[in-house]
């Protein structure tokens, strides 16, 4: 691993100016950015630690607001969560293994951009948004507008999330269902999250390269799907159709 200096600023004022520059990254839970500073693919000269930031809070006033900073495991085990966003919980439970959400962070697992993560087709569903800040000010857009393409999102350079904003749920329906090729807590080949009632919303990950809203089973054969390890593209397309049929049966029967 290539050297590079280590800030630790105490305020998201204080942070926001040190990412300036093509060699700084913020460094949030580094679950993912240390395999790839240690496999070469990123060789950052400064990485900018947000653990001092204070973005670790879980709030509710209605909506669930997410400070970017909570990890995946503070957020499975909340009891607001648990009770009111109980998907989430569900869903956290098997997203890789415990000692990984033990450290990795909301914002960290939404910038990574790995289409293979469990937690943004579920909150592109939900209808989520981010909080994004910058040199530039502060804006929000929803989760879908975040992502680009593989490992691509729309951020600007020197640009966080903050927060992650999910409405109230209501008596909507909501299923998240994944099909993984070897243990349980293993990436998906293909992931599948439903929310049915008001505005039904639909989106598929893992078999594309980013959180892919679909209006139903007839919109998979023009899906461009990406094969890998996991599984071939023709394979990945078979999984969806079965898992959407049990995933929308589900969202169904979760109706409240």
């Amino acid at each position: 691993m290539a050297p590079f200096e280590l800030l630790q600023p105490r305020s998201l004022g204080e942070a926001l100016p040190l990412l300036d520059g093509e060699d700084a990254r913020p460094l949030s839970g580094g679950t993912a950015l240390m395999l790839m500073m240690k496999a070469g693919v990123l060789r950052p000269k400064r990485l900018v630690s947000l653990r001092r930031v204070g973005l670790d809070r879980i709030e509710t006033n209605g909506s669930l607001r997410i400070g970017a900073m909570t990890t995946l495991r503070a957020l499975e085990k909340s009891e607001v969560v648990r009770e009111a966003w109980p998907v989430i919980a569900r869903t956290l439970r098997t997203l890789s293994n415990v000692r990984v959400r033990n450290v990795a962070t909301v914002g960290g697992a939404l910038a990574h951009a790995d289409p293979h993560m469990d937690l943004p087709p579920l909150l592109c569903a939900l209808g989520a948004r981010v909080t994004v800040e910058g040199k530039k000010g502060r804006r929000t857009i929803p989760v879908e507008a975040l992502y680009a393409g593989y490992l691509e999102t729309t951020l600007k350079p020197g640009e966080l999330i903050t927060a992650v904003e999910v409405p109230r749920l209501g008596k909507r329906g909501v299923a998240y269902l994944k099909c993984t090729t070897r243990s349980a807590d293993d990436w998906p080949a293909v992931g599948v999250a439903v929310v049915l009632g008001g505005e039904d919303r639909i989106f598929v990950s893992a078999a594309t390269d980013r959180p892919t809203r679909i209006s139903g089973e007839s919109a998979i054969s023009a899906l461009k799907i990406e094969g890998d390890l996991h599984g071939s593209a023709e394979y990945k397309k078979q999984l969806l159709r079965v898992y959407l049929k049990r995933a929308i049966d589900e969202a169904r029967n979760a109706r409240h």
